[in-house]
């Protein structure tokens, strides 16, 4: 016997033993269980045809109409700055902007942002001039492993806007004051939606407050 023919014997009964052991598994799952994984790849869900405009630039997707705007953007777009985290909206990794306020990309479907103008961490930059806000999250050290930075970000950005827009947050003392001063505690109210596990949250504030023109 050549090395050719045992080696054909060893694979053979190799591929014995492995189907053997799959025929077991297989037999000793409950039948729920198999019908579920039949119906989970429902090939007849029909797609859904999305335009978005996302950083300056339109995309027309086909989309599973359930597909997140996070997927849409990470998987099908290949724009993986917009991190997933929790994908629960739990911790804000996935902060993108829409029309100029923040959202969870996460907890949104792609398809109902039809033809609304979206700003993800790639589209803030002006060529290779930093976005203020990332400028100053550079100079204060407003990060430290950088998972949730590009949501940090985004948010920080949302939320300057939506303070000089005049909106009050939890902690604001004088509602009838149009323009809320950003104090430390009020900038921390307003970016509680975003966790940053390294706990850089000093060094976020401080950068906020630069870029929002407030000294420390």
């Amino acid at each position: 016997m050549d090395e050719s023919e045992s080696f054909q014997i060893e694979v053979t009964r190799r591929t014995v033993v492995e189907t053997g052991t799959t025929a077991l598994l297989l037999a000793g799952l409950p039948r729920v269980a198999l019908a579920a994984g039949v119906s989970d790849a429902d090939p007849s869900t029909p797609s859904a045809t999305v335009e978005l405009k996302i950083n300056g630039r339109s995309h027309v997707l086909n989309l599973d109409p359930r597909t997140t705007l996070l997927d849409a953007l990470r998987e099908h777009l290949v724009l993986t700055g917009s991190k997933k985290g929790c994908d629960h909206g739990q911790c804000g990794a996935c902060t993108v902007l829409i029309d100029g306020r923040r959202i969870n990309s996460c907890l949104t479907l792609a398809v109902m942002h039809d033809g609304q103008s979206i700003t993800t961490i790639e589209g803030l930059a002006d060529g290779e001039t930093l976005h203020p806000m990332q400028a100053a999250f550079v100079e204060h050290d407003g990060f430290q492993c950088g998972y949730c930075t590009s949501g940090q970000i985004c948010s920080a950005v949302g939320m300057l806007s939506e303070a000089q827009a005049g909106m009050p947050s939890y902690a604001t003392a004088d509602l009838a004051n149009l323009q809320p001063e950003l104090t430390d505690v009020e900038i921390r109210e307003r970016m509680s939606g975003n966790i940053c596990r390294c706990a850089a949250y000093p060094n976020i504030v401080a950068a906020i407050k630069q870029s929002a023109g407030i000294r420390s």
